[in-house]
């Protein structure tokens, strides 16, 4: 009897067991509760407020909204054109807008309105209104320079440091395609403006001079409130860095500062040197640096030469452990592999522009895959982009916005329905990558 009472006892507690692993683990398919679940979190969700970690805010007008310009005629993504009838929704939502469509009559009304809204809120009180009515927090502008209509504590500045790999005659860069006949002169033009900035009218005699230039403009925009550098330069050359010696780098400059067109070879090996030079800057003077890592604007953007794993040299390189990167657009279309990078501890993700070239269906799935990597290391960003007159920053700001919540809402009620989470779990992911994550990485700077 004492036997069979055990035997019981033994098959009771198996049972127990294995229904309290069964509880425990994920499932592969959503339950039909999902809809219901993203239901109770996208209120949630909409109240956090949030640290946009990649957004170019300025007016139509404003130059210095980038450092580059979209070659003419270029093409695009078609959620990003901005015929998109999304956008319309967006003005309503901002600024009341009373039609169904942008006919040239109708787009009359919004310019009017933006006009007596900006004298209503005269000074830096406009984008920090529109910040508001989109609950974000800060917005990090990333921009040639700050304009005096952009209040300061609610848009932190990154600066491009671009410009400093292209001192020499730049006739060969120019020519190699129509869409760098645009952008290397926006470089040679940013060049002249650190080079103004620091009381210079051309490059110096001497590579350590042309060094510590670098060096005084990186302290000066730090000074001005600049939290971290951003490179673009997958634009314009391929994102593979050999490691020369500062010897092979002052050979070439001291060759070339006075004139002479460099041969290609040569000034991707200065090039190399001059993106390494800055990294490790980067890590001494504790200033990120961000890099472009996704497709790009213009016909010619090599997405081959530019794949965010031709960076996985220079990321994981011990050299630059105490440099902190932030992958901006998280290497988008190769953004499952991407997230890999974020393994090693000072590399982040920015999503900015993934959810503005996906609908959420899509955006949220790279959200997910991420949530379950490694939420820790993934940041919101809006890439909000002033396209015209009528459609300007603002509604670009509030499409970021909106699409990225209502995707992390969905990629998040799919965890929870699959047992991945439970749902406060999901609302500490839901901060963590709206807010948290970005803060933590720039500390001080950002309170």
């Amino acid at each position: 009897m004492k036997q069979i009472l055990l035997s019981v006892l033994f098959v009771a507690c198996a049972a127990t067991s294995l229904s309290s692993f069964a509880d425990a683990q994920a499932r592969p398919f959503p339950d039909p509760d999902m809809q219901q679940i993203y239901q109770r979190l996208l209120p949630q969700i909409e109240k956090i407020p949030a640290f946009d970690h990649h957004a170019h805010p300025g007016f139509f007008d404003d130059p210095d909204v980038d450092a580059m310009a979209a070659p003419p005629d270029a093409s695009a993504p078609v959620r990003t054109r901005d015929d998109n009838p999304e956008l319309i929704a967006a003005a309503k939502a901002l600024f009341g807008y009373p039609y169904d469509d942008f006919s040239p009559e109708h787009a009359k009304w919004l310019v009017a309105k933006k006009a007596e809204l900006k004298k209503q809120y005269a000074g830096t009180a406009y984008f920090n209104m529109i910040l508001d009515k989109i609950n974000i927090e800060s917005s990090v502008a990333n921009r040639a320079m700050m304009p005096d209509y952009l209040d300061p504590k609610r848009f932190p500045w990154v600066f491009f440091a671009d410009s400093f790999m292209w001192p020499f005659d730049n006739e060969r860069e120019t020519a190699r395609n129509p869409d760098e006949g645009v952008f290397i002169p926006l470089q040679e033009k940013m060049l002249r403006r650190w080079m103004r900035q620091e009381n210079m009218s051309k490059p110096p005699a001497k590579f350590s001079a042309y060094l510590e230039f670098i060096v005084r403009v990186l302290a000066d925009n730090q000074s001005k409130g600049g939290i971290a550098m951003k490179f673009e330069v997958a634009y314009f050359r391929p994102t593979t860095f050999s490691d020369p010696t500062r010897q092979q780098a002052e050979d070439i400059y001291q060759k070339y500062v006075s004139g002479g067109v460099p041969s290609e070879k040569d000034y991707r090996t200065f090039q190399d040197y001059i993106f390494r030079f800055l990294v490790n800057l980067g890590g001494r003077r504790n200033l990120p640096v961000h890099i472009h890592s996704a497709v790009g604007i213009g016909d010619y953007f090599n997405l081959t030469q530019s794949n965010i794993m031709n960076l996985e040299s220079v990321l994981r390189d011990p050299r630059y452990r105490s440099t902190t990167f932030v992958m901006i657009h998280g290497g988008y279309p190769l953004e499952r592999e991407a997230i890999w990078l974020a393994a090693m501890k000072n590399v982040y993700m920015d999503s900015s522009f993934g959810e503005l070239a996906q609908y959420p269906s899509a955006f949220k799935d790279t959200l997910k895959m991420w949530l379950e990597t490694f939420p820790d290391k993934i940041t919101f960003g809006t890439d909000c982009f002033p396209y015209n007159q009528v459609l300007g920053a603002e509604e670009s700001y509030w499409l970021g916005a909106e699409s990225s919540r209502m995707a992390l809402a969905a990629a998040l009620a799919e965890m929870i329905s699959e047992n991945e989470i439970t749902e406060a779990r999901a609302l500490e992911l839901a901060h963590g990558y709206l807010h948290d994550n970005a803060v933590k990485l720039y500390g001080d700077k950002v309170r």
